[in-house]
C-alpha cells in the first residue's frame, strides 16, 4: 500500500485531518479525522510502500497492545484508508 501522492496530514486542535491538495486532488470533498495514533501511523508511512503489518509493527513498537489486536486494529485502519481513496493497495 502506499499514500497517493497529494494527501495531507494536518493537525486541528488535538486531531488530525487528511486533506487533498494540489491539482490531481481538486475532486476530493472530504477530510478524514485522525485520532493521534492513526495520525502516527500516517507519519511513519508517509512516502514510503507498507503493509498491514508494517502498521502493526509500528502499534506494538510504540504502544502496549498486545499483537493481535494490533493487527486487527492495522487492517481496520488501513481498510478505512483504502475505503477512502487516500491509499492506494
Amino acid at each position: 500500500m502506499k499514500i497517493i501522492d497529494g494527501f495531507v496530514l494536518r493537525p486541528l486542535g488535538e486531531e488530525f485531518i487528511v486533506i487533498g491538495e494540489g491539482i490531481s486532488q481538486i475532486n476530493f470533498n472530504k477530510m478524514i479525522s485522525l485520532n493521534s495514533t492513526a495520525a502516527f501511523l500516517w507519519e511513519n508511512v508517509e512516502g514510503k510502500d507498507f503493509t498491514v503489518e508494517d502498521l502493526t509493527k509500528l502499534l506494538t513498537d510504540n504502544y502496549e497492545v498486545e499483537e493481535e489486536r494490533a493487527a486487527a486494529d492495522a487492517a481496520a485502519i488501513a481498510a478505512k484508508w483504502i475505503e477512502a481513496g487516500i491509499v492506494s493497495e
